[in-house]
């Protein structure tokens, strides 16, 4: 079915159902919007401008999945698909790579990783799998042009702190260099802590750094042992204080007063009174939702 970029039907777009057809005229759009005919903005991009608007698209894909809106997620994993297209394009005008070559990269990747798949090799377990899988990304690393030499080279610095740490520790405790339970993490924990308070009462500024760093990082490494998404513990707290925040700011309009004038032991007062509305809002929610099963 033919489509018509000098003029475009978005009904006939809905009559199209198979997707090589519908990426086709995607990479034809990225393609004119590229050309000396099409976007000025479009035209300025390069890999390095779109940096930015890759990691926010990704963001905003994630923020979708958690809102659990399929339609937003639909949306943003478009717009998620366009950065790849971009920076397709971008590459194909340069002669570096192209669409096509990202598309067979990965499918010789996923080949090439998944044997118990697509080869001779069994896999009777999760554990079996990862195994297999490290050694084959430890065979690539050395015959790759990447030049990585160690388990942790694959690992993007860009990635956000906790994330980071994260992988860390995941990729150790791949090759047996780990804790044994949750407990022993724990008692780390509570070792980096006093460490830590002995160089804040130091006033050694450089080595509390340090010291807070490893509490954070045992901290990271606590969830992960406890298989709890730090990333989002943190992010629901963030989520929660504004919440209860909102709500002093509220009670304190309420009672026709200026929030931010407030002495701190009045503000103090309304968040203990904003927390327990909170809660009983939050508990007064739940009992709907069972009650609607």
């Amino acid at each position: 079915m033919d489509f018509d970029l000098n003029s475009p039907d978005p009904e006939l777009l809905d009559r199209i159902k198979l997707p090589d057809e519908l990426f086709k005229i995607l990479l034809d759009i990225m393609k004119r919007l590229r050309s000396d005919g099409g976007c000025l903005w479009d035209r300025e991009q390069d890999h390095g401008s779109l940096k930015k608007s890759l990691i926010e698209e990704a963001y905003e894909t994630v923020e979708a999945i958690e809102s659990g809106n399929p339609e937003n997620l639909n949306e943003e994993l478009g717009d998620l698909l366009l950065q790849v297209v971009f920076h397709g394009q971008i590459a194909n005008e340069k002669g570096s790579f192209n669409t096509s070559s990202i598309i067979r990269t990965l499918i010789k990747k996923l080949l090439r990783r998944h044997p118990h798949v697509f080869g001779d090799n069994r896999a009777g377990s999760n554990k079996e799998i990862l195994a297999t899988w490290e050694d084959i990304k430890r065979e690539e690393r050395k015959n790759g042009k990447k030049n990585k030499d160690s388990i942790f080279s694959g690992i993007p610095k860009s990635l956000p702190p906790l994330h980071y740490a994260y992988e860390i520790q995941n990729r150790a405790s791949r090759l047996g260099f780990d804790w044994d339970g949750p407990s022993d993490v724990y008692e780390k924990i509570i070792e980096e802590l006093k460490e830590l308070k002995e160089e804040v009462d130091r006033n050694n500024k450089e080595a509390a750094s340090a010291e807070l760093g490893d509490l954070l990082f045992s901290i990271v490494n606590y969830g992960r042992h406890l298989k709890i998404d730090i990333e989002k513990s943190l992010k629901d707290t963030g989520g929660r204080f504004i919440e209860r925040f909102k709500l002093m700011e509220k009670l304190a309009e309420e009672k026709g007063l200026e929030f931010s004038s407030l002495p701190l032991e009045e503000k103090d007062r309304l968040w203990e009174i904003a927390k327990k509305r909170y809660y009983h809002e939050k508990d007064k929610n739940n009992m709907y939702n069972r009650s609607d099963q």
